[in-house]
């Protein structure tokens, strides 16, 4: 398959080679018939001088040549019966009767008779012109021939010129389709490299076309495609970052539900199948296994129920519904319901009464989040704050990291250290949630090896002003 700049190349050869045999023939036939129309132009005109010198001649044969050595021209006259009776170029005796000839009938009733065919006699084509002559004594066709070996020569050389001329226009003209398509071959190369740099990813390649405007037209078509291509692999990029993420996170959350719930359900199976095979256990020790067993299948439900809270709190599912009611209620209550659970640990509390305008049963799950959190990953007490402007978890553990702080909020994300201890990672997750609804944060502060203190902010909850119908 030939390329564009060999197909406009050849193009243009084929179109000058077409179009100089064209004019070539043009012309040749115009040049033909403008030769011979001056040949009988030139025939006629010498014809109309020397009639005069005809009419008084008496010597027709010496008058015949006389006229063809002065004019170069073949000369005949002829009788009214059409007998030759003077003739320069043949023997008049053995030439046939010429009434029937062209040019003789067409004097007969013409100024001039015109006629171009072969002649038997002098083996070449001629142009005849004959003029019928009137004289005191007879009647006479005087008729001169012109050799058209000579007019041709003539058109032949004048062809050869303007085949000559034709010839250097021609090879002119290939030398500018040549640079012409030279030209095309740089602006063709430059878009194929392009191309080629655009198929590697290289979207900060430049094209610059430099000759022809349809290649820049075609060129900013390129960039613009080139654009939203690059847009197009950023957001494919992004999609696969996020699916990779996604994918991460539920590899994450099979992860941290098969390792929480693979404890108290070994300790249910255990507990379970003890019962099961010693029917004479003693009855207080029944009793207690019995009581592991519910413990666990407690825990296994508070596990699921934070899981389906989580979930229904990112997907904007559940709706706060605002009371107002007093926040050291809550705090107070919080601590008396953990320090039952913990009854090892030390939870102190201390704060005003405050008002505020909340979910009340959200905004408890939160204080009961950040409790716990701060009693697993501390072993000394926990000091719960509650001041005029915000509420605070203050514990004396091992700390966050600095590089870990934007990211224990995060679903199922847990303190590496203690990465499996008895958590699924859904206490601070579940704060940020809920304090979002209620429009406030969650800010930390953390030290490592000495503590942390969880606050948020009370001006999002501040009580608002009851309308009276």
């Amino acid at each position: 398959m030939l390329r564009i700049h060999q197909l406009f190349f050849l193009n243009v050869l084929g179109l000058f080679t077409f179009a100089l045999l064209i004019a070539s023939v043009i012309t040749f036939l115009t040049l033909k018939s403008m030769l011979i129309k001056d040949g009988e132009t030139s025939l006629i005109r010498c014809i109309s001088l020397i009639e005069p010198q005809l009419i008084g001649t008496k010597d027709l044969d010496l008058f015949a040549a006389q006229t063809a050595k002065k004019t170069g021209y073949r000369v005949t006259v002829i009788d009214e019966n059409g007998v030759v009776i003077a003739e320069t170029n043949a023997n008049k005796k053995t030439m046939e009767n010429h009434s029937g000839r062209i040019e003789v009938m067409h004097s007969m009733t013409q100024p001039y008779g015109v006629a171009i065919r072969y002649s038997n006699t002098l083996k070449t084509d001629l142009i005849y012109v004959a003029r019928k002559v009137s004289t005191p004594q007879r009647t006479l066709y005087f008729r001169l021939a012109m050799s058209l070996q000579g007019v041709m020569d003539h058109f032949y050389a004048l062809w050869l010129k303007l085949f000559a001329a034709f010839a250097i226009i021609m090879v002119i003209s290939l030398v500018i389709a040549y640079n012409i398509s030279k030209k095309a071959r740089h602006d063709i190369a430059q878009i194929t490299h392009y191309l080629d740099q655009i198929s590697a990813k290289n979207y900060k390649a430049i094209l610059k076309p430099e000759y022809f405007r349809e290649f820049l037209q075609i060129s900013i078509l390129l960039k613009n495609l080139v654009k939203k291509l690059h847009n197009r692999d950023k957001q494919k990029r992004k999609h696969t970052a996020k699916l990779r993420l996604i994918n991460k996170q539920q590899n994450d959350i099979l992860s941290a539900i098969s390792h929480e719930f693979k404890n108290p359900i070994a300790a249910i199976m255990g507990y379970a199948e003890t019962l099961h095979d010693d029917l004479s256990l003693d009855p207080k020790i029944r009793e207690r296994f019995l009581s592991k067993i519910l413990s666990n299948t407690q825990k296994i439900t508070l596990m699921l129920d934070r899981l389906a809270l989580s979930v229904k709190l990112e997907n904007n599912d559940l709706s706060i519904k605002p009371i107002h009611f007093d926040l050291a209620e809550v705090c107070a209550e919080t601590v008396s319901i953990l320090q039952a659970k913990y009854p090892h640990r030390r939870i102190l509390y201390s704060g005003i009464s405050k008002k505020v305008f909340a979910d009340k049963t959200m905004l408890d799950l939160v204080i009961v989040n950040l409790v716990d959190n701060a009693l697993k990953y501390s072993e000394e007490e926990v000091s719960i704050i509650l001041t005029e402007d915000s509420l605070s978890v203050r514990d004396k553990g091992i700390g966050i990291a600095p590089t870990e702080l934007d990211k224990i909020t995060s679903k199922f994300y847990r303190v590496q250290k203690n990465r499996w201890d008895n958590s699924m990672g859904l206490g601070l997750s579940i704060v940020s949630y809920i304090l979002k609804l209620h429009h406030t944060t969650l800010n930390i502060e953390s030290t490592l090896g000495i503590g942390s203190t969880f606050s948020l902010k009370l001006d999002a909850l501040l009580p608002k002003p009851s309308s009276k119908k």
